[in-house]
């Protein structure tokens, strides 16, 4: 995929934008901020959307990032940017509160859990003794993708079948990332599943992570449920 130094700068701002939010991100905007003309930014912004990266809701509004668009920012635009130091290290700190405060395996995996949701806004999920323990549904279905009661009923569609499905399919990397059709269940659910594989006295393959709508702070996302995985294997 042919793309310049500035159309990856422009999708990463599109993302990064349209996760603050939630509204298609105009050509004015653009333009604004990287100080070339909207006219200059709607070309970019064309090549974006011929490349399937970004798409235009409706006639008049601006653009917002596709699954496509969401996948090449995270396999390539995350790798050179860090989430800002300060909010990292509150998060990485509250993480480790809540779970070196249990002193049982089974709530030091709640405890972290827990945190993600508080965290994150996203459903908290992990694998518990071959079971699924979720947390924050109310949370996730306050977002304002979760008004269309279709998307509500596909992500518990995927919800009903996800803990079989990591039985099954056991993820292997360390951090999985299933974005929107990408998820190998509720395609059409238009959620991001970001999940971490770690070895508890349960099993050498339980998971921790979070699901919420393809639009997010990824770099953040990620760091954190990386973390959680990280410092449970190594607590427990």
């Amino acid at each position: 995929m042919e793309i310049t130094e500035r159309q990856k700068q422009i999708l990463c701002q599109i993302i990064e934008e349209y996760a603050e939010t939630a509204a298609p991100v105009g050509s004015v905007t653009m333009a604004k901020l990287f100080g070339v003309s909207p006219a200059t930014v709607r070309a970019e912004m064309a090549r974006l959307e011929a490349l399937g990266l970004i798409a235009q809701p409706h006639t008049s509004a601006g653009r917002v990032p596709t699954d496509a668009g969401y996948r090449f920012y995270v396999n390539n635009l995350e790798i050179e940017r860090e989430v800002e130091p300060r909010n990292e290290e509150r998060g990485m700190h509250a993480l480790e509160v809540r779970v070196s405060s249990q002193s049982r395996a089974d709530t030091a995996i709640r405890g972290a859990v827990d945190a993600l949701v508080e965290l994150t806004g996203n459903l908290g999920l992990a694998t518990i003794d071959g079971q699924l323990y979720l947390a924050g549904l109310t949370r996730l279905f306050t977002q304002p993708e979760f008004g269309d009661t279709r998307r509500v009923q596909a992500v518990a569609r995927l919800l009903d079948n996800l803990e079989p499905w990591l039985r099954e399919a056991a993820p292997g990397e360390a951090l999985n990332i299933f974005i929107g059709h990408e998820n190998p269940i509720g395609k059409s659910s238009e959620v991001s599943l970001i999940i971490s594989r770690f070895k508890s006295p349960f099993s050498d393959r339980s998971y921790i992570g979070v699901l919420g709508p393809t639009r997010q702070n990824y770099a953040r996302v990620m760091a954190l449920v990386k973390h959680a995985g990280e410092m449970l294997e190594g607590i427990l």
